[in-house]
């Protein structure tokens, strides 16, 4: 096949410091490629150098586009080939799109930009572009504002606006990383429908493998800005000739947990939990009284020591909520107790501090839930600070040794030194996940909190980081209440599952009876999705 993008000896550097070393792949009219690796393999970066959307990169090397070298262009003649023939998707739209327009008057300006339409004929063209997105009320919501839209919602805004020009070439910088396992299989349909119509070619740029395996053609697989292997999607995945590809595709979740014994003490339970919030009401009914949302109803659940409990649902199911109930963070009714305390038992005693010493939390994304302020020592050592004020510094600094050891970072707590005044930003994304993980374990609690603690990983990290999760709960008997929307992550942990959908519990059970074979078809379509 005739290759419609041609790469030739890409080279990317930044001040004199080369990232990418001299990769080639091509790309024909119609085919997808999917270009994977971890985080600072080069992938994105190879990507969008193409476009010279990496501010301060030297790149070198040729590009052939359709005839064109894109790398020997200056900036007035890639301009028009930007969001014109080629065309971008980014991860996160809520970032990506503006937040002062509403998506139809973003999508019109492209059109007017570089279709040269009239206002109305933008109008009329960014509404049909939502509709073939298949976004509810097109009409409507070209009006709403990205914060207005669901995660899904704002995804599909994105395809629609980057397929407004009818380009050639489709770049997917991880157009599904954020979603839910349903929209991600959604919008993954969307993308290959959209593929065929217009008879693009789409470079998917993504860490994801079980992706690549359901929407690729070809793979290419980067490692450290090198290319170490490419070829058909099927002859990679079934024989993998590099010792990196032969990694990534070894690096799912594996189960080695032990059941909790039969007289393990419940560590957490609930019975009828429900949390509202108070909402606005329309008309002159609002200058009065309030109304409530109810965003979790009637939830029972028990989490023994040494256990776990998942909770599965897509974005809005009530997920966070609960969390945030069992961290005593938002007023509910019905019981919730940890051990044979409530929240608000606690609160009137004044035993809350010790309480919440019991229940600590770890947050999906560690580089914004860590002080950049703080340096290691202070930010591992904070919670002793709270609850044993009586340690003086070196004490303390003898146990953030040590809690650094348990995590992983060293082997020994004597070489953790090194660590103590580092801040955040110096260390990897699995690095900084074991130092919110080693946080919350050093006040010893028995409950952990886990709040999509991988998603945001590479697939051998998050490996990693769920295989320290299980040998932190066989040695210390620690519970967790998993919140995740990733099913093989739920597989690998989880004792029992509970499934929400809109605040409602669907279904609950142990967890293998539950994915093998579920009774209730919210469930079913979720197992069905992340196969």
């Amino acid at each position: 096949m005739t290759p419609l993008l041609e790469v030739k000896g890409l080279s990317v550097s930044f001040g004199g410091h080369e990232v990418v070393h001299g990769i080639d792949f091509s790309l024909a009219a119609g085919e997808k490629l999917a270009l994977v690796g971890e985080s600072g393999s080069g992938k994105t970066v190879s990507a969008l150098s193409l476009l010279r959307l990496i501010h301060n990169a030297e790149v070198r090397g040729t590009a052939h586009f359709g005839g064109t070298d894109l790398l020997s262009l200056n900036e007035h003649a890639l301009r028009g080939i930007r969001g014109d023939r080629i065309a971008v998707i980014f991860q996160e739209p809520m970032t990506a799109l503006n937040p002062l327009y509403s998506v139809g008057e973003q999508i019109v300006e492209v059109l007017q930009l570089k279709k040269g339409l009239t206002t109305a004929q933008a109008r009329s063209g960014a509404i049909e572009l939502l509709a073939s997105t298949g976004i509810p009320e097109p009409a409507r919501r070209a009006g709403a504002f990205p914060h207005q839209l669901s995660g899904g919602q704002r995804q599909r805004a994105m395809i629609a606006m980057a397929l407004a020009a009818q380009p050639k070439l489709l770049i997917a910088d991880e157009p599904t990383t954020a979603l839910d396992v349903t929209v991600r299989a959604q919008i993954l349909a969307l993308l290959s429908d959209l593929q065929r119509q217009h008879g693009m070619a789409v470079l998917l740029i993504t860490h994801d493998l079980n992706l690549v395996r359901r929407f690729a053609d070809r793979v290419a697989v980067m490692e450290k800005g090198h290319l170490v292997e490419q070829g058909g999607v099927e002859s990679v995945y079934e024989a993998p000739q590099h010792a990196y590809t032969r990694r990534l595709l070894a690096s799912e979740a594996r189960r080695d947990v032990a059941e909790p014994t039969a007289d393990a003490p419940t560590v957490m339970r609930a019975q009828g939990l429900r949390v509202s919030y108070p909402v606005p009401l329309p008309g002159l009914r609002g200058w009065f009284r309030r109304g409530s949302f109810v965003a979790l109803e009637g939830a029972d659940f028990a989490i023994p020591s040494g256990g776990t409990l998942g909770v599965v649902g897509e974005s809005g199911s009530g997920k966070s909520t609960l969390a945030l109930a069992a961290l005593g963070l938002l007023p509910h009714s019905g019981d919730l107790h940890i051990g044979d305390t409530g929240w608000e038992q606690a609160r009137q005693t004044g035993a809350e501090k010790a309480l919440r010493r019991q229940v600590q939390v770890v947050f999906q994304d560690p580089f914004s839930s860590l002080s950049p302020r703080m340096t290691v020592e202070q930010i591992v050592g904070e919670g002793l600070v709270v609850h044993e004020p009586a340690l003086d510094a070196a004490q303390r600094r003898e146990r953030v040794r040590a809690a650094l050891a348990d995590v992983g970072l060293v082997s020994e707590p004597s070489q953790a030194d090194d660590w103590l005044q580092r801040y955040p930003h110096e260390f990897s994304g699995g690095q900084r996940q074991r130092l919110a993980i080693a946080r919350a374990l050093i006040v010893e609690p028995q409950l952990l909190v886990l709040d999509e603690p991988t998603s945001a990983l590479d697939v051998t990290v998050q490996q990693q980081v769920l295989t320290l999760l299980q040998r932190l709960q066989r040695e210390r008997g620690l519970s967790y209440l998993l919140i995740t929307h990733d099913i093989a992550v739920i597989r690998a942990m989880a004792h029992e599952v509970l499934v929400l959908k809109d605040g409602v519990v669907m279904e609950r059970g142990p967890v293998e009876q539950v994915l093998r074979a579920p009774n209730n078809a919210y469930t079913q379509a979720l197992v069905r999705a992340a196969s």
